[in-house]
């Protein structure tokens, strides 16, 4: 069969391939990222790629303009290579990975709250799951001919109190020689269990003392995105954290198409090895930004939705998604590491956060117990959001939880221009209320290039308030301004006209991509108040709400009440903690109570599947507007916007 070569630009890098070969498949394997958040379906439009020779054959659908398609524009991913191709990636197609790592500057957003190590220590919790003590012990003798590992045992009792004390075979091997290499002067590595009276296990040994290097790593495997912190064990201190997009999504946006993958002939075995790869991936980039090497890493914490956990685990999650819904399991044992093919040394164990069911996953709950929450008296409505939406309600005695599948608007997905948060999305947006002309702010201050999810939140806020649309999102059409016009039989409203873009096109907010939105933010909205009603409670019976997730460090809060979002109550009342899921995983590293308390928290967690809730549907179709079609829900909206309407008059 003929092979062709394959150059994409501007990343310079070349691929052989064979005729026939699918141009966004080979892209994949050439490690080259293109947005394509439906998997390939052809549906999203978003891998459209720019043929600058060559020729493809297909690639021509509605998503592109008569004028992409005379340019030379092709959706990659229908596709097929019929000859050598220079392939240029267009600047909104491509992932931008940089955002990932840059810190969130909250403007009119929630309170941080942060983890409190020092409290940890006030309050006797820091009990790393993995410690390290030095020994000093006597060689043998012809008076003493104690065997090496009972040697190593007895002292451990005698010196530090050790009891219960496994070694394990491959620290078996080691004693002998690392034993003899420093005079007898060593150091072991003890995994203590998580319930008092049962083994603790030696897991390795070192000669010397090296109680000062004892490190972590502590690992949130996001749809989307994953990311990893290094830890000190011994001050607790995050030295490092870094954050790569999920190698997955090449194979699909969300868990649904990823299972549907799975699947496939080789597909769980792909899924799994691709999301290895993104977190050795991590664990390299740790590493490399400080002086710690990976024999001094001791243990790997990670959590993940039940699909992801289950992909990491390469168990099969075809059960997850259909009825009944059942996971494989909840409860996971410790692993180790370098079976699953993560580049750690042989003594590193992995613990996996534990899951409540098919669709509130280990990433919650770690949440939950990074935040505190099971320990906390106030009535709390816990919200992470993306692609899937979870929810959690309660306090330390009690706890209800859902997921609700809100869709990928928040992150881009069905919204023309919608893009993730990377530099050049547009994520402040006002309006002169005469000329209805746009003041636009992007990250990073640069050209804009797409909408990222907190920006479009701003943006169906500030339209509806100042009566650009209405409750249903439809446009105004009698006013006088040439930003809203009709394209293709569908309103919308001009926020940059194509010089001002780096994309060369005019970025517009459609009536359709404003409805896509409504439909998500309806889902969040209604999956909150079936859950309250499922326990008898109503949204003024919340003491507090906690936002987790990287979108929330945008998002105004003002503006996501505005929308319907969230529910109308106090803003001092709400707090960001960040990524909750990877806050579990790090403070489970650093205190064994954590690891204790999270099978019974576990167990206090009731899950309601909503899609089988019946009042669920009638609060989604109450929500499909904005905010509500009960005003009552928003009384300070409900205020203002008559306020506003006087003013008009």
């Amino acid at each position: 069969m003929r092979a062709y070569k394959v150059v994409f630009y501007p990343h310079n890098q070349t691929v052989t391939v064979v005729d026939g070969d699918n141009l966004l498949r080979t892209a994949m394997e050439a490690g080259v990222h293109i947005n394509a958040s439906c998997g390939g379906g052809g549906v999203c439009g978003k891998c459209r790629v720019l043929i600058e020779s060559g020729v493809v054959e297909g690639g021509i659908t509605e998503k592109l303009s008569a004028q992409d398609l005379a340019q030379g524009y092709r959706l990659a991913c229908q596709s097929t290579i019929r000859s050598d191709l220079q392939v240029r990636i267009p600047v909104e197609s491509e992932v931008d990975v940089s955002v990932l790592n840059r810190l969130a500057t909250p403007r009119k957003t929630a309170r941080i709250r942060q983890v409190n190590f020092e409290e940890l220590k006030e309050k006797g919790l820091f009990i790393p799951p993995v410690e390290k003590r030095y020994l000093e012990l006597p060689p043998p003798s012809e008076n003493d001919r104690l065997p090496d590992v009972t040697r190593l045992i007895s002292f451990l009792k005698a010196k530090y109190n050790e009891h219960r004390l496994v070694v394990r075979l491959p620290v078996i091997r080691k004693i002998p020689d690392v034993l003899r290499s420093n005079d007898f002067k060593v150091t072991a590595t003890l995994a203590r269990p998580v319930h008092e009276g049962r083994k603790t296990h030696i897991i390795n040994i070192e000669p010397g003392d090296t109680t000062n290097r004892n490190f972590a790593i502590a690992v949130d495997i996001g749809t989307t995105t994953v990311y990893g912190q290094l830890i000190d064990l011994n001050s607790g201190e995050v030295l490092a954290q870094h954050g790569e997009f999920n190698g997955q999504i090449s194979y699909g946006e969300d868990v649904l198409s990823r299972i549907v993958f799975a699947e496939k002939s080789g597909g769980l075995e792909k899924l799994h090895q691709v999301v290895i790869e993104t977190i050795n991936k991590i664990i390299r980039r740790l590493v490399k930004q400080t002086d710690v090497v990976l024999d001094e890493i001791s243990s790997i914490t990670l959590a993940g939705n039940t699909t992801m956990t289950q992909l990491f685990l390469k168990i099969n999650p075809r059960y997850i998604r259909r009825a009944p819904y059942v996971p494989v399991s909840t409860l996971f044992p410790p692993i180790q590491a370098a079976t699953l093919g993560l580049e750690l040394s042989d003594h590193v164990t992995a613990l996996v956060y534990p899951a409540v069911s098919s669709y509130v996953g280990g990433d919650i709950v770690s949440g939950v117990m990074g935040a505190g929450l099971y320990l906390a008296d106030e009535v709390t409505l816990y919200l992470d959001i993306g692609t899937n939406a979870e929810i959690v309600i309660g306090n330390k005695d009690w706890f209800a939880c859902a997921a609700c599948s809100a869709g990928p608007a928040f992150e881009g997905g069905g919204i023309k221009f919608g893009m993730r948060a990377a530099k050049g999305g547009i994520e402040d947006f006002s309006i002169d209320p005469v000329s209805l002309e746009p003041m636009i702010m992007t990250i990073g201050n640069v050209p804009p290039k797409g909408i990222c999810g907190s920006g479009l939140i701003t943006l169906v806020a500030v339209l509806f308030e100042m009566g650009i649309i209405d409750n249903r999102g439809k446009f105004d059409r009698d006013l006088k301004t040439k930003r809203i016009r009709e394209a293709d039989g569908v309103y919308e409203y001009v926020l940059v006209w194509a010089a001002e873009t780096q994309i060369d096109r005019d970025i517009t907010l459609s009536e359709v991509d404003i409805d896509n939105f409504i439909r998500a933010k309806g889902a969040i909205f209604s999956g909150c108040q079936t859950l309250l009603e499922e326990v008898g409670l109503r949204i003024e019976d919340i003491d507090q709400i906690v936002l987790a997730g990287g979108f929330g460090s945008y998002v105004d809060l003002e503006r996501a009440m505005t929308i319907g979002l969230l529910p109308e109550i106090d803003a001092d009342r709400i707090t960001y903690i960040g990524n909750g899921s990877l806050m579990g995983c790090r403070m489970s590293s650093l205190t064994n109570r954590l690891r204790k308390d999270v099978v019974e928290v576990t167990r206090k967690m009731t899950n309601f599947e909503l899609s089988e809730t019946p009042s669920y549907m009638d609060h989604y179709v109450a929500a499909l507007f904005l905010p509500h079609t009960d005003m009552s829900l928003f009384p300070k909206l409900k205020d203002r916007l008559k306020l506003r309407s006087r003013h008009k008059s």
